[in-house]
């Protein structure tokens, strides 16, 4: 099993940065493909990036392409996003999700068996 535990979300102005973490525990963390979904008020969670075992393949929503970074260290079992140039409709909360498959490639969230709480990233107009 693994704990995901996100950090890093908060109220930032629409142009502004933040970097999400999400510490992993238990398992082996470079076992697990690591993605990051996200889910606005009424709305479906919906996939924003992903990433391989050892970081040599990331994937992107096409909404979030070129502002958002996702990366990892597995010496401190962490991932991260790093969200630049966001934009109000970035506003959700973000979940962090391990996926058995080191491929990392996957994009539904059925795909993913662990999960964080989550953490609210708001941005204002």
């Amino acid at each position: 099993q693994v704990q995901l535990v996100e950090s890093g979300g908060g109220l930032v102005q629409a142009g502004g940065s933040l970097r999400l973490s999400c510490a992993a525990s238990g398992d082996t963390f470079s076992n697990y493909g690591m993605g990051w979904f996200r889910q606005a008020p009424g709305k479906e969670r919906v996939f924003a990036a992903a990433i391989s075992w050892n970081g040599g393949r990331t994937y992107y929503a096409d909404s979030v392409k070129g502002r958002f970074t996702i990366s990892r260290d597995n010496a401190k079992n962490t991932v991260y996003l790093q969200m630049n140039s966001l934009k109000p409709e970035d506003t959700a909360l973000y979940y962090c999700a391990a996926n058995p498959s080191r491929r990392g490639e996957g994009t539904k969230w059925y795909e993913y068996n662990y999960w964080g709480q989550g953490t609210q990233v708001t941005v204002s107009s």
